[in-house]
């Protein structure tokens, strides 16, 4: 009597829903850094993001911690917006999560920009509350998210690795 052979958990159904889950966060986290990006350049206030006395999104995206500065040759300066980097990263995540579903190196990587990401979220987190003791709506959206996607990463890597090594 044979028996029908057990699906890998990289090519199981749980393990394309998780990444369709993920794919779906970093979408949203994806417009959410672009509109923090466009209200970093923005010019006037912008009045949907005014909440309270301690939300303020314009306080956050323009004040000197929504830049980076990376060193240039000649000693000048670059500085990147924070919200690039969102974008930069959430792109990554969503291009990750669509093509890789079933790649143990995917998943890897997935996992690794999830964890650089919440590091990420988690300073600019300690900066909105300690320092500049105003909120920005959209940053805490793409905490809430960047948390989500690294719980599900855990769990479609432990699924992934689990399983026997997928070709795809």
């Amino acid at each position: 009597m044979s028996t029908a052979p057990t699906p890998s958990p990289c090519g199981s159904r749980t393990s394309a829903v998780l990444g369709w889950i993920i794919f779906g966060l970093a979408a949203l986290g994806l417009v959410c850094s672009i509109i923090t990006l466009r209200n970093h350049y923005a010019t006037s206030e912008s009045d949907y993001c005014e909440v309270a006395a301690n939300f303020n999104c314009d306080i956050v995206n323009r004040s000197i911690y929504s830049t980076i500065d990376f060193a240039r040759a000649a000693g000048s300066k670059v500085k990147v917006p924070v919200a690039a980097i969102g974008i930069a990263g959430y792109g990554l995540l969503m291009g990750l999560s669509f093509f890789g579903k079933r790649s143990r190196c995917a998943s890897l990587m997935i996992l690794l920009g999830a964890l650089v990401g919440m590091g990420f979220a988690l300073r600019l987190t300690y900066i909105e509350k300690y320092v500049l003791f105003t909120w920005c709506i959209f940053c805490l959206t793409s905490q809430i998210v960047i948390a989500l996607i690294l719980l599900l990463s855990i769990w479609q890597m432990v699924r992934v690795w689990r399983g026997p090594a997928c070709t795809n």
